[in-house]
């Protein structure tokens, strides 16, 4: 008898070290591709849906490939997206969409479907891009003092951080900047080549603005500096670092094919090289394609037939097929993230500051009928 319970004994030491063994080898995971650093962190898929509340006071709505009219937000959520990037004018006074009204009730329908949000801070009343960094009105006053103009910044930003937290509206990122391949905060034609003592100034009290904010308040917000284009981001982010530019958590990234020395044959590697020098994650903050060359308004379509890749159609499948390959071709080189921009601006009957519908509707990911595309299987839980 005792022999015996000595025997079991062993045999349940036997079962428990090869179960112990087993969990062991089974939860120390091995890269699949050795030769990239592997990320760790959630890889964001996204959607930038800051044109969702006009498009809606239009008459659009949205539906999803059922044909079930739904909350657009929910459509997104469905279908696998876990980010939402919304824009934020300073002082609108052409529109009465994003400003920080607007942004405050597209950051709470995100956050009404769990979706995490990347606040896009314009430091303009307008589009800020490679072609225009305009200064706001109410800011123009200070244009020639750096360091007031400095702490303006720091106080926007920093205000604006306050009354989301309050409202519990606070976003997971921030951008500093949209397209900052200019110098930020200019008035008219751009001045070349950039001031780096100006421009790293007021980066850096942006950058300040939101860590002291989280600091304070024992909050979490990462910080990105968002680069049009992967062959701008080679000098920009080596520049900006060479001057003093260096507390930022993230490289944004505009691709846009048609705009781009870099095709999908090359750019896998320049992501990789600009995520390991920097040593930051990484993260294409805007993308699109289009699913027809047809236009459904008067307004022109910005994507025609030259963004388009070989191999990639203008059609559905072709739109999601560069979505796949492109998502395919960020996670390789290591990077965390994929934001389409705008799908969600479809043709209304409202005008643009260029025209009457949409210059986007060719490019959404919902066709004509307001129908979510096939291009919407991106996301990882496509329904």
């Amino acid at each position: 008898m005792f022999n015996s319970i000595i025997y079991k004994l062993k045999i349940i030491n036997l079962i428990f070290f090869t179960i112990i063994v087993c969990i062991f080898f089974s939860c120390k995971k091995t890269p699949e591709n050795p030769s990239v650093n592997q990320v760790t962190n959630e890889f964001y898929l996204g959607a930038d849906l800051s044109y969702v509340n006009e498009m809606e006071d239009c008459g659009a709505y949205y539906k999803n490939s059922q044909n079930e009219e739904l909350d657009v937000f929910k459509i997104f959520k469905d279908h696998g997206a876990n980010l939402v990037r919304v824009r934020l004018w300073h002082n609108p006074t052409w529109t009465n969409y994003s400003n920080l009204e607007d942004v405050k009730k597209t950051i709470q329908r995100a956050k009404n479907y769990n979706l995490q949000v990347l606040l896009d801070f314009h430091y303009s009343d307008t589009w800020a891009d490679p072609n225009q960094q305009e200064i706001p009105l109410a800011w123009e006053s200070y244009l020639s003092d750096d360091t007031a103009l400095s702490n303006i910044l720091y106080q926007y930003t920093f205000t604006t951080l306050q009354i989301l937290d309050s409202l519990q509206l606070l976003p997971e990122i921030v951008q500093i900047g949209n397209e900052i391949n200019p110098m930020i905060l200019q008035k008219g034609n751009l001045v070349w080549p950039i001031n780096w003592t100006r421009n790293a100034l007021l980066l850096n009290k942006g950058i300040e603005a939101v860590r002291n904010y989280c600091q304070t308040h024992t909050k979490n917000i990462e910080i990105m500096l968002h680069i049009a284009q992967p062959e701008n981001g080679l000098w920009w982010y080596n520049d900006a670092t060479n001057n003093g530019v260096v507390d930022f958590d993230w490289i944004g990234l505009s691709y846009y094919p048609q705009w781009s020395q870099y095709d999908f044959s090359n750019l896998e590697e320049v992501l990789y090289d600009l995520r390991t020098q920097y040593n930051k994650k990484l993260m294409i903050v805007e993308t699109a394609y289009p699913y027809t060359l047809n236009n459904y308004d008067s307004a022109n379509n910005i994507l025609g037939s030259q963004s388009l890749l070989a191999n990639y159609n203008a059609t559905q499948q072709g739109q999601l097929d560069y979505l796949l390959r492109l998502k395919e071709i960020i996670s390789n080189s290591g990077g965390s993230g994929l934001v389409y921009w705008e799908p969600a601006w479809v043709s209304t009957n409202c005008n643009t500051l260029w025209g009457n519908g949409s210059h986007w509707e060719n490019a959404t990911l919902f066709d004509q009928n307001y129908v979510a595309t096939k291009g919407m299987e991106f996301y990882n839980n496509s329904k």
